[in-house]
This record gives structure tokens, sequence and C-alpha cells, in this order.
């Protein structure tokens, strides 16, 4: 509630001006018919009337700038009230005016010139009270100098807590400019390592298409039959390395240093990968149900970089007696990954700054499929990735 009404305050700054300036001007204006009616004080002065409501005028209208030009209203009423002085003219509450063009001087402008408006308030103050040493109003003075003191000190509170407001708002949107720019690296990062990974994927299927295409040639006039299946198997290999190429466009690849070029994983290695994680001290199950199905060379690097980096986090933030378990389910079109623990889940997670789960999105993303990573109630965290498989990987990414 108090957040909304701090919104539309900001959206209407003018409104929440009328809503104290109002109140103000009818105090003073009752104030001046009162003091009218003794007539004493105006007659005293020798001014009519419409001097003392031209000098409310002076007094009051500037207020209504004081949010944008908070320099220029103290000056301007604090050389009315100086007139005022000169003239002989009694106090108005309209004077008051003063204290609140010092509270804006002190809220929104540096501490020199909040000095400099306190000062100068206080030497009316002095001008006021105790000047007329026939008449001096000592009492009066240190009453009035207080209640200003303490006006002052309010508005350099104001001014500091401001700006400290302003301070955390603008960390806050460096920061989220820091983090969406972390973000966007570890993307680029990721997407130059997967381009890296697909080389090695179409490489591999362009060589075995060289190989076919070289056995086809040999065999075509002692085996026609040979032959044909040798070329089959191009067409089948063109295919899926057609596919893995289309899945490159748009994914920019940095220059790799020499050697960087290795085989890489695939589901092969995946039971190895567990072996090493149980080593490490986590158990781990590992689950496949449904009708295997041979996958991409793709496909099968992103589940197993996935189980790799849902381990991975297990070892590093789980706790010493937690346990993971991967399944794999194998349907009709897809193939769903779940990796799941009964860690610490959302206490370990909640303020890591680390990028794997961007790197999961965009390799699934490659294929059409989906990732889901998220802390359990009462402990634990699931990652649940769905990958198409067969031609509707295909269709999908497309």
């Amino acid at each position: 509630m108090f957040g909304r009404l701090r919104a539309w305050s900001g959206r209407h700054p003018r409104v929440i001006d009328a809503l104290w300036l109002v109140p103000f001007l009818l105090i003073s204006l009752l104030n001046m018919v009162m003091v009218g009616a003794g007539s004493t004080a105006w007659e005293a002065a020798g001014l009519e009337a419409w001097w003392f409501a031209g000098l409310g005028v002076l007094l009051f209208a500037p207020l209504f700038w004081l949010r944008g030009r908070p320099l220029t209203v103290f000056v301007i009423i604090s050389v009315t009230c100086f007139l005022q002085w000169l003239l002989g003219v009694p106090p108005l509450f309209f004077n008051v005016s003063v204290l609140v063009a010092m509270y804006g001087v002190a809220s929104r402008r540096p501490l020199r010139w909040a000095v400099a408006a306190g000062l100068v308030v206080e030497l009316g103050l002095f001008l006021v009270f105790v000047s007329p040493l026939e008449a001096g109003d000592e009492a009066g003075f240190s009453t009035t100098s207080a209640f200003s003191v303490a006006i002052w000190m309010a508005g350099i509170y104001a001014n500091t807590r401001r700006r400290y407001l302003e301070g955390l708002e603008e960390r806050a949107e460096r920061a989220e400019r820091e983090r969406d720019q972390q973000a966007r690296l570890a993307a680029a990062a990721e997407r130059a390592r997967i381009a890296r990974e697909l080389h090695d994927v179409v490489a591999h299927n362009v060589s075995v298409m060289i190989v076919q295409a070289d056995g086809a040639g040999y065999a075509i006039d002692r085996d026609v039959e040979q032959a044909r299946r040798a070329m089959q198997a191009v067409s089948a290999t063109g295919r899926r390395a057609l596919a893995e190429m289309r899945r490159m466009v748009g994914v920019l690849r940095a220059d790799d240093a020499p050697g960087e070029y290795a085989p890489q994983p695939s589901l092969a290695q995946l039971d190895e990968l567990v072996s090493q994680v149980r080593a490490s001290g986590l158990p781990v199950d590992l689950r496949v149900s449904g009708t295997v199905r041979e996958l991409p060379e793709g496909e099968q690097l992103t589940v197993y970089r996935i189980v790799q980096e849902a381990l991975t986090n297990t070892l590093k933030h789980g706790g010493p007696v937690s346990r993971a378990t991967v399944e794999m389910e194998y349907g009709v079109r897809d193939l769903l990954l779940r990796v799941t623990d009964d860690g610490r889940g959302a206490s370990a997670r909640e303020h890591e700054g680390g990028h794997g789960l961007v790197g999961m999105r965009e390799r699934v993303a490659m294929f059409g499929g989906s990732v889901e990573a998220r802390p359990e109630v009462g402990g634990g965290f699931r990652v649940v990735a769905r990958l198409p498989i067969g031609g509707a990987g295909a269709e999908r990414a497309a």
C-alpha cells in the first residue's frame, strides 16, 4: 500500500504540494484577518490592507515552485521578509514560509547551501526579536531559533535519506544491468561452446559420408546392392548432418585454440559419468525406462551435459548426506530427463550466481525442447528436461 502511495505521489508532485499549501494558505489568511481586526498594527505601520495582501502573495506564491527551484524561492521570500522588517510591518503567519523555503533548500541542495540558508534565517530571527534593544525578546528568539534549527535538521536528514535511497536505486539498477550483461556473456560463451561441439558432430557425419561414398564408388561395378546400401547410408547421414548445421544458424563461434576439437561424450559415457560422481561421494541411481531409441550425437551430448551439470551442482550445494537420481524415460516423440536430489535445495541456491542453467536452456532450446529447474518443497532440487527425438525434434527446432 505504501509503495503504491509513494509511486502515486511521485507521478503527481503538484497535487502533493497543493495538499499542504492550501491549509497553510487558509491559516495565514485567518491570521491576517485577525490581525486586521485590531487594525492597530496596520495603522502603526502606516500601510493599507492591500499592502498586507500583496505581502502575503509575495510570501506564499513562490512556494509553488519550491520543489524545482528551492534556492530561487528562498531568495525571493528572504528578501521579502527583510523588506517587511525595514518597513516595520509586524510579523504574520505568512512569514512561516521562510522556514518552509529553508527546509526546501536543506532537503534538495548541497550542504553548503543548506548552511547558508540556515544562517540567513537565524539572522532574520535576530533582527526581529533581538535587534530592538529597548524591547528585545530574547526568550522568543531562543524558542523560534530552536524551532528553526529543528526544521533545518529535518531538511538535512531528508536530503541525506533521499540521496541514500537514490544511491540504492542506482546500485540496484547497475547490479541488474551487470547481471543481464553477465547472463548475455554466459549465453554467448555457451553458444560458442555448443558451436565447437556441433562442429565435431557435423565433422563426424561428413567423415562417415566420405567413407560411405568412397566405398560405393569401389563397389558400384562389382556389387550394386552394396553400393546402394552405402549411398542410402550417405543419404541418411547427410540428412542428420544438415539438421545439425541448421541448428548452428545464429550461433556465434569464437576462435579456438589448437587441439580443442576433441571427441565429445555421448550417452555411451553416461554410466562412466555416474560412476565418477559416485566415486566423489554422491550416491547416484540411474534409471532408464521405455524403448531405448538411437539419438543424434548432438542430443546425446545435450543429455550428457545436463546430467553432468545437475550432478555437479548437487555435489557443490546438496550437502554431505544428499542422494541423486537420474531418470531417462523414452517416449514416442520425446525423451524425458529428470535429475533430482534430496539436498539443501533453495537454501543453498538462493544466492548462487552461476550460469549452468543458462547453458542448459541454450542447449535444449536448439533442439526445440524445454528445461525446468527449481527447488523442491521441503528440500532438494529438481531438473526436468524434455527433448524431442526423431522427426519431432527437427520440426520443433525449425
